[in-house]
């Protein structure tokens, strides 16, 4: 019996921290985008097929230092989400923060990207477009570059849509944000043909702050006690520590540093096994 209410516990805390992060009240990128950068030029549009707003971007003055900021935007309002397709991007909008980023790069900008998506646009025209190709494009080219770049998970991070941000120097992970292969709803359909039992699955799905840090897929976990000021000072103070710390830093060792933390992913885990 205590197994199974130790088990009980963890699939509620895990399912829990899902509910939260799908709050529909809950802040979004462009609230802490706002508030923690001193200025923000948006700009718009991937050159080719169009201007994705699901994806917002653009140069922003962190303490006077120019930054590229790249982030995925949900929206408070069903109007807002509809407009903003509830945060899941098309190929138009990764290429767009492609385009952002190689900029950055040209110019040795660091990139705060900002990650909130229940996953890719699932959608016909997504995938004419080549949404398998861009989200790789990302992985490939984030893996390359000679900047900093910082990811934090406001929200869902949801699959390959999350992870086409994510390839960074350093993860940092609001507490009660979610980080998943796939949602709780669909390893449910998949495994148990039910995706109501997805706050059984949740649990073993890993996805919480807390299991992410113990298997080394981010660096740090941002506590979202108080108010959002308070939190959204607790970012930015992340932020500029990982810039600092980034400083220190060439281009190769950059490149070098974001390449083996990929690598070494699960690494411990394997070879325990071994």
């Amino acid at each position: 019996m205590k197994n199974s209410s130790a088990g009980g516990k963890k699939n509620n805390n895990a399912w829990n921290k899902v509910l939260l992060a799908r709050k529909i009240s809950r802040f979004r990128s462009l609230d802490i985008i706002n508030y923690i950068f001193d200025s923000f030029i948006e700009f718009h549009g991937d050159r080719g097929i169009g201007d994705d707003k699901s994806i917002v971007g653009g140069i922003g003055l962190l303490n006077h230092q120019a930054v590229t900021i790249i982030g995925q935007q949900k929206g408070n309002t069903l109007s807002e989400m509809e407009y903003r397709r509830y945060g899941m991007t098309k190929p138009e909008g990764y290429r767009k923060s492609l385009r952002l980023m190689r900029q950055a790069d040209k110019f040795r900008r660091p990139i705060i990207c900002f990650i909130e998506t229940p996953g890719a646009y699932p959608g016909v025209s997504a995938e004419e477009n080549g949404q398998a190709e861009a989200i790789a494009r990302n992985l490939y080219e984030m893996a390359n570059y000679k900047v900093p770049i910082i990811s934090v998970i406001v929200g869902e991070g949801g699959s390959g849509g999350a992870l086409a941000l994510g390839v960074a120097n350093r993860v940092i992970m609001l507490e009660n944000a979610i980080y998943s292969v796939v949602s709780p709803e669909g390893c449910a359909s998949i495994l148990l043909k039910d995706s109501k039992k997805a706050p059984e699955v949740a649990a073993n799905l890993k996805i919480t702050a807390g299991d992410m840090k113990n298997y080394g897929i981010i660096e740090e976990i941002i506590s979202e006690e108080g108010d959002k000021k308070e939190l959204f000072c607790r970012i930015k103070q992340s932020i500029e520590r990982e810039l600092l710390r980034c400083s220190q830093l060439d281009g190769n060792e950059l490149k070098k540093e974001r390449v083996e933390k990929y690598r070494n992913i699960g690494s411990d885990i394997i070879f325990s096994k071994i």
